[in-house]
């Protein structure tokens, strides 16, 4: 009748539920599937349900998990900018934490943060193994990975991710620098078993063997060290040794490319009359470089809000468009780059 007090009956049949179901979320507990718990969270918003002990219920407040594996750095900041973004617009909490000790994710770790209303994880830059894509799964977390280190083909069904055109991206820097009149290009790149670092790396030589040129990742000029600006540092200093250095350098990342920018002006050379410089990511600091970093921009808050979004949708049992999302990359000239001699 109207005006009557919503009951717990109310909601579980508002939401197509057991009453049981309602009482678990109530109470946090971690065996009910996230689209379920959307459902009842819904129902108990829409209703205007409060327990009849009176207590607020916890978990009216949609809340998303964003893990990192090391949280410092630009293009970590940059993400967690979309996710925060998209968060705000949709009504959603999000909480950050990081990986700690030997790294993994326990089932009973993916069973807190269900236990606490989590609606899901987003993993940024983080390998994701079968067995915690399945405790994820099994938690009733929805889970999407941001430029994931690599996909184990068991999980490309269960797994979104969201990434930018690396391949794409790498062809664009060796391009750029080709058109520049360079043909002594390095590449100054991160670890082969990172995926993104790979697909940036085959980019590089497919643009490489378009201009005729040999490409080979065995080459002297091609190395894989890591994205670290001492990696850059360290990768620079072993190119310029060479023989026969590079007359320009691609780097993974912008971190990177500022430690081949320091290691250059160490030796005394001049930028870019000397040595050309391409990064990619386009932080913030690519700008602040003197002189301005030109670099393949990727678009990373997108990305963050394009996770966000699709995490909402999974949490909701909606199928993803697709389980990879790819957002277009970008070259941006700027003063680090110019005609060779």
């Amino acid at each position: 009748m109207r005006g009557e007090r919503p009951t717990l009956d109310t909601v579980a049949q508002t939401a197509g539920v057991s009453k049981a179901t309602v009482s678990k979320v109530l109470n946090g507990r971690g065996d009910v599937a996230a689209a379920t718990r959307a459902r009842v969270q819904e129902a108990i918003g829409a209703l205007g349900y409060v327990p009849s002990t009176g207590r607020r219920v916890h978990d009216t407040t949609p809340t998303v998990t964003v893990l990192f594996d090391a949280f410092v750095n630009l293009y970590s900041a940059q993400v967690l900018s979309g996710v925060v973004s998209a968060g705000l617009e949709q009504g959603v909490d999000v909480v950050v934490t990081h990986l700690a000790g030997s790294g993994a994710l326990t089932p009973e770790w993916f069973r807190g943060l269900s236990a606490k209303g989590h609606l899901g994880l987003i993993v940024v830059t983080t390998e994701v193994s079968p067995s915690e894509v399945r405790a994820c799964a099994d938690a009733g977390l929805g889970l999407v990975a941001v430029d994931p280190v690599s996909i184990d083909p068991s999980t490309t069904d269960q797994l979104v991710s969201v990434s930018a055109t690396n391949w794409s991206g790498g062809l664009q820097a060796t391009e750029h620098l080709l058109g520049l009149g360079h043909r002594r290009i390095g590449f100054a790149g991160g670890l082969p078993a990172s995926r993104p670092a790979q697909q940036r790396l085959h980019g590089h030589l497919a643009a490489l063997s378009s201009a005729g040129l040999p490409a080979s990742a065995d080459d002297d000029l091609v190395l894989q060290v890591g994205f670290s600006h001492e990696d850059g540092q360290a990768m620079a200093a072993r190119l310029l040794d060479l023989p026969s250095p590079p007359t320009a350098i691609v780097a993974g990342c912008d971190g990177s490319a500022l430690g081949v920018m320091e290691e250059a002006r160490r030796r005394g050379l001049r930028l870019p009359d000397d040595l050309s410089i391409v990064g990619f990511d386009d932080t913030y600091a690519a700008a602040w470089t003197s002189p301005q970093l030109t670099t393949v921009r990727q678009p990373m808050r997108e990305m963050g809000r394009v996770a966000l979004r699709t995490l909402l949708g999974l949490a909701r049992g909606q199928r993803p468009e697709t389980h990879h999302f790819e957002l277009a990359t970008t070259l941006v000239e700027r003063s680090s780059t110019a005609p060779l001699g």
